[in-house]
């Protein structure tokens, strides 16, 4: 099939899929029509935190660097995302219940894996105090790392 011919195939392909697609979402409200109740509006969660960055392991990293910045704490982006997937795989809910720390009563927290006096040491003005907060761990973690290793550039394992 000539190169022009099959252009306009494809075109006119797209076109009744396009069409297709509307007649079916004009279909939908119609369908529901018939029910006696509104449904309520779906429960949504923060696309933002607070300052404004995503709700995301992108977001908070993105967000401790800012303050980071402003404190004079030194750390990339690939520094601290390198540590927090080793740390937590990205979950800012992690808690290890097994390793020494554990045993001793104080299990690290967070994407970074922090302990409780740790986190209280180095906590960073303008965060929150919930360890579990993930701009908070971040960025008291890099707190910590820069007053012991320069950087948390400079931890290739656990720290």
């Amino acid at each position: 099939m000539p190169a022009a011919a099959q252009h306009r195939r494809t075109r006119l392909v797209r076109a009744l899929a396009a069409v297709g697609t509307g007649a079916a979402v004009l279909a939908l409200p119609l369908i529901g029509a018939t029910s006696a109740s509104a449904a309520a509006p779906a429960a949504t969660t923060a696309s933002t935190t607070p300052a404004g960055y995503p709700n995301t392991l992108d977001g908070w990293i993105r967000e401790s660097l800012a303050i980071m910045g402003q404190k004079g704490i030194p750390g990339t982006y690939n520094g601290i995302y390198r540590n927090v997937i080793r740390e937590s795989s990205g979950n800012p809910n992690a808690i290890n219940l097994w390793d020494s720390n554990a045993a001793k009563g104080i299990p690290s927290k967070g994407l970074l894996q922090v302990i409780d006096p740790t986190f209280n040491a180095y906590h960073v003005a303008g965060t929150s105090f919930n360890i579990y907060d993930p701009v908070a761990n971040i960025t008291a973690a890099c707190n910590y790392a820069a007053a012991r290793y320069g950087s948390i550039d400079n931890v290739f394992g656990a720290y």
